[in-house]
């Protein structure tokens, strides 16, 4: 079953984990929680899965040097954070000094409640100033 402390995973091709490590790591502040190398044996790839320290869930980010897949983002693939106030300019500074881009969103409704910033791979981090629920 299903409940409110399910963890979850969420997984994505990246075309530079170092680039995805630093934007992530070094801009957004998550914690490296595993990392592996590809290189043990074939057909495995490099991994690296971030997130926060004990929390409930965690991007998992891949790159198979052997059978590469191209990220393929939308403007609607958002990972949004809920900060519950405004987003401190340092930290869409530190993400934008880490390989991001600020970026007007495709939906006015989160360039009204926050700040987004583009990774590495082009996918789009919300940092919203709301509460969840």
């Amino acid at each position: 079953m299903i409940t409110s402390q399910t963890h979850i995973r969420v997984a994505r091709p990246s075309l530079d984990l170092k680039a995805a490590e630093r934007f992530y790591v070094d801009g957004l502040g998550l914690d490296i929680l595993w990392r592996s190398s590809g290189e043990h044996a074939p057909g495995e790839h490099d991994l690296l899965m971030v997130g926060p320290a004990a929390g409930g869930w965690h991007f998992e980010l891949t790159r198979d040097d052997e059978n590469p897949v191209a990220p393929s983002p939308t403007v609607d693939d958002l990972f949004v954070v809920y900060l519950g106030e405004a987003p401190d300019e340092a930290l869409v500074q530190r993400l934008v000094e880490h390989g991001g881009t600020r970026v007007a969103a495709h939906n006015p409704y989160w360039d009204e409640w926050g700040v987004t910033v583009q990774d590495p791979d082009g996918y789009r981090l919300v940092l919203c100033s709301r509460t969840w629920g």
